[in-house]
């Protein structure tokens, strides 16, 4: 994790566990004492945004970037120009939560130039329990729509299928076999294979990519 470029872009599918996925990567990089920024792009989901856990990131020495407009109760479509300061200060780690469609995607195009080889990875999320992301042809086809919105390239593939709670081995392993197929048809690798922290001790240790676990820190505890 802490080899990955400093600009790391986390997309995909609406529902594919992305904000929940780029929450717990920027409390890693926190712990790991890294001056940390997430940064909450999605102007199309009002729901589950890295945002509404400003106060608890912030106490972590997360600083966090949301709407121009504060405040929970508002849902604008709009990104603080606050967002310039991660990406134009090297010493941050900056983690962009984007939109989970290609038209969220296009909030992040605006900032291309910031996104040079070598300053960046964009992460791909699939959940394959997600409809726009349950077939391999689909899958590809929706990973090169938000490219083409971005304007960047997708580096890097997550494994991130789960049922909330319910998830099992077996659901990450179907994903898993997705996920290499998509990976083998783009020449993109699987980065990481991301889930609860109770599924992730029992999967195999010779999978493609670094297995990491997960809390659900974006829904409460009464949620399913």
């Amino acid at each position: 994790m802490l080899n990955d470029n400093r600009i790391r872009i986390i997309t995909g599918h609406y529902g594919s566990g992305k904000t929940e996925f780029a929450v717990n990567y920027a409390i890693q990089l926190a712990k790991a004492n890294k001056k940390t920024a997430i940064a909450d792009l999605d102007i199309v989901n009002p729901y589950f945004r890295s945002r509404e856990k400003e106060e608890f990131l912030n106490n972590l020495g997360i600083r966090v970037i949301g709407s121009s407009i504060k405040g929970l109760a508002s849902d604008v479509p709009a990104v603080s120009g606050e967002i310039l300061t991660p990406l134009q200060d090297n010493t941050f780690n900056a983690v962009l939560d984007v939109g989970g469609d290609p038209a969220g995607a296009r909030a992040l195009g605006r900032y291309y130039e910031y996104f040079t080889e070598g300053n960046y990875d964009m992460f791909f999320v699939i959940n394959a329990n997600r409809p726009e992301t349950r077939e391999v042809e689909k899958t590809i086809q929706y990973l090169k729509n938000i490219e083409i919105q971005s304007r960047a390239k997708v580096t890097g593939i997550i494994n991130n299928t789960h049922l909330l709670k319910s998830t099992t081995v077996e659901d990450v392993m179907r994903g898993q076999k997705l996920c290499k197929e998509v990976s083998k048809n783009l020449n993109i690798p699987i980065i990481y294979i991301s889930c609860i922290e109770s599924v992730a001790k029992d999967l195999p240790n010779d999978l493609e990519g670094e297995i990491f676990p997960i809390k659900m820190y974006m829904r409460e505890e009464w949620m399913s």
